[in-house]
């Protein structure tokens, strides 16, 4: 069995190595991942930076893509399906990392508007209760939030209308989910946009918006010419940021708010798992990791924000380096 694997995916080429002997564990950087190299693969293992897609996969011996992420609107799923591909992803996987982004991303917030008269128990909004939003929810109520809910699918909480004119703070953590004119799949609840200029326009003045979920869930230029301030994790055609937007983020990285260390680690297990599954293979279980200590409160997402608008042009680099937390 021949497995193709990011070489940004910790954990899994060590372990293949060591457990499954009779596997060939091929890693390569995202840009190699091509035709070519995936064409007598049994099993791709991928981050959202490789397009799985009829390109990539067409004549190929891939029977199974596995997606070390939460997010799979890289992979072209109608073609994998229609073409007996299989294909996972890692939902939760990183959901503990999201929400102590979203936490130290209040935290300094609250810190740079220590002196302006603010609600004395803001209302914060989440969109999407899913893995992430749910350990947001209960993460803000500790903090003394009051905290609003909104999930249609889910049947969760209050409509968008309400967040958007009872909330001081918003934040997003839904799945990017696009309506396209020529496809014949109609999704009830489209994402794309979902924080437009109409739902802007209704939010509270002064209204922090928080975007950790996909690239295109907020529409940009909307929210630029709102005069909100914000925080953006995930960008509109990133690597290829709109350099005002980033200019007058209140915070802004390079899509790590799920990347730590434990994320990593849950996102490989998951993985593996799959794989084991599908090839009845032994299964392998990594190793714990050891405790980590907060970064809650001291500032590194302000230092990453520097370094991002100092450098736009280093996205990839920055976030190819940066240190799991």
């Amino acid at each position: 069995m021949k497995l193709v694997i990011d070489a940004h995916i910790p954990f899994i080429a060590e372990a293949v190595l060591r457990e499954w002997p009779q596997a060939d564990i091929y890693p390569m950087e995202p840009d190699q991942i091509d035709a070519s190299a995936v064409r007598d693969a049994e099993v791709l293992v991928v981050r959202t930076r490789t397009k799985v897609n009829e390109a990539l996969l067409a004549g190929s011996a891939v029977r199974l893509v596995c997606t070390a992420t939460i997010g799979f609107d890289h992979i072209d799923t109608a073609w994998c399906d229609a073409h007996g591909v299989r294909w996972t992803s890692c939902p939760g996987c990183n959901a503990q990392a999201v929400c102590d982004y979203i936490e130290e991303a209040l935290w300094e917030w609250q810190s740079a508007n220590s002196q302006k008269p603010i609600a004395p128990k803001p209302t914060i909004g989440i969109v999407g209760v899913g893995h992430v939003g749910s350990l947001v929810a209960r993460m803000a109520a500790s903090k003394g939030y009051e905290v609003l809910l909104n999930d249609p699918p889910k049947g969760i909480g209050v409509s968008l209308d309400s967040i958007a004119r009872k909330c001081d703070i918003i934040t997003f953590h839904v799945p990017l989910i696009i309506n396209h004119k020529s496809s014949i799949i109609n999704h009830k609840y489209p994402t794309y946009h979902l924080c437009d200029e109409a739902f802007l326009n209704r939010c509270r003045p002064g209204a922090l918006i928080i975007n950790a979920a996909r690239g295109g869930v907020v529409d940009e230029q909307a929210l630029l010419r709102s005069g909100h301030p914000f925080i953006l994790d995930t960008w509109e055609n990133e690597p290829d940021l709109d350099p005002l937007v980033l200019q007058k983020a209140f915070r802004a990285s390079m899509h790590i708010a799920g990347y730590s260390l434990e994320g990593k680690r849950n996102a490989s297990q998951m993985c593996l798992d799959t794989i084991a599954a599908q090839f009845g293979l032994p299964p392998i279980i990594l190793p714990p990791l050891p405790p980590r200590p907060s970064l809650t409160g001291t500032h590194w997402l302000a230092r990453i924000t520097e370094q991002l608008q100092a450098h736009p042009a280093d996205f990839e680099r920055l976030r190819k380096n940066y240190p799991l937390r």
